[in-house]
């Protein structure tokens, strides 16, 4: 075992989830050309900015020209707001009302679709004498929070009337926005508020990354994009080009043990994968607690000095092993899992086509007590 080993990391573990800030700055400038002249950029930070780090990633969104961040909760802005970030902050979804007194001395806009959220910023006002920020959400087909299109120009009307509030926007969010047919239906519910009300000094968003890229002919004066400024490519139709961004995480893991097994032996628990011949085994520290599902076990590669390795034996909580029979390898050299290694590229993609799922999931589980270290 190798304790002297001479690297640019300053952690405790044998595993890190790595973040190029240079690839979080060229999406933003490559994002920031589908935008209408003179709209605003809004950058999505819920999640650890999807697992990617928010403290350290809003900093560096702000200097690339992002106008407003977005979080999830109270909790997320908060986090933000200990850490000296001063931009406008947008909690995306619904606030609990008793902590609408917390949004407004910490100057954070919620959203608001209900005369509760009303009656919650008229306590907030009467014991701060703070006027809460609100964005009013539209609810055109998600099903999810919002008030619906034919109540919502008497609220935002309300609101309007309302010396106790600050009504800075007006938003909805696009179910399929990858399905034209369907972004359009929920785009003339919208404008069906927002024209008939008075938006003047309003921010009005709807299009998240996908619909930035593929509707400019849809009116805003500010664009909210998450998933595009870690790299991620946004699922959208064959006859759109894609984007040129960069995949800005990777996750790498350093050999903590090496051994032969012979032919006919079983590999971690249950033993899903067996030698067929004498087999030289590495094993990192990285396991299902760190967010790697135990559903990738026996399908997934690593790449160590450039040559790709199976991954083999089920992934346990901690650990995972790999068959390095083919490679010349030793304690302390690292595996990739996610991200380039010489030649060779493992996207979160192939991981998501592998369980079904999305790779904004992987990339927000992949667990905080996993070190991130940033790198230009």
């Amino acid at each position: 075992m190798k304790f002297n080993r001479s690297s640019y990391l300053n952690t405790h573990r044998d595993a890190w989830v790595e973040v190029n800030l240079d690839s979080i700055e060229k999406n933003i400038l490559c994002l920031k050309k589908y935008l209408k002249p003179g709209a605003k950029l809004f950058a999505v930070v819920k999640a650890d900015a999807y697992g990617h780090g928010a403290v350290m990633i809003a900093p560096v969104l702000l200097a690339s020209g992002v106008d407003f961040l977005g979080v999830s909760s109270i909790d997320e802005g908060l986090q933000l707001r200990e850490a000296k970030i001063d931009a406008p902050i947008l909690v995306l979804g619904a606030v609990p009302v008793w902590s609408f007194d917390w949004a407004a001395t910490n100057n954070i806009s919620v959203s608001v679709f209900s005369d509760e959220h009303i009656q919650a910023c008229k306590q907030t006002f009467e014991k701060t004498g703070i006027k809460t920020k609100v964005h009013v959400k539209i609810d055109t087909g998600m099903n999810r929070i919002g008030v619906r299109p034919e109540d919502a120009v008497e609220f935002i009307k309300k609101i309007q009337s309302c010396d106790f509030i600050k009504l800075e926007g007006i938003f909805t969010h696009f179910a399929t926005a990858e399905t034209e047919s369907y972004a359009f239906e929920q785009y003339k519910k919208f404008r069906s508020v927002v024209d008939n009300v008075n938006t003047e000094g309003l921010l009005i968003h709807c299009c998240n990354t996908s619909a930035v890229i593929c509707y400019d002919n849809f009116d805003y004066n500010m664009a909210r994009v998450g998933v595009g400024i870690y790299g991620l490519q946004p699922d959208l139709t064959s006859t759109v080009k894609q984007p040129e961004l960069q995949p800005a995480m990777s996750l790498r893991g350093r050999i903590t043990n090496i051994h032969t097994a012979q032919g006919g032996e079983g590999v971690s628990y249950s033993h899903t994968f067996e030698t067929t011949k004498r087999t030289k085994i590495a094993t990192i520290p990285i396991g299902y607690a760190d967010g790697v599902s135990r559903g990738l076990s026996n399908k997934i590669y690593g790449i160590i000095h450039g040559k790709k390795v199976k991954q083999i034996g089920n992934i346990t909580m901690d650990q995972m092993m790999f068959d390095i029979t083919d490679c010349d390898a030793a304690e302390g050299d690292i595996i990739t899992l996610l991200g380039h290694d010489g030649n060779e590229f493992i996207g979160v993609d192939e991981w998501a086509k592998i369980l079904n799922t999305i790779h904004y999931e992987l990339v927000c589980a992949l667990r905080v007590r996993l070190p991130r270290v940033y790198t230009r």
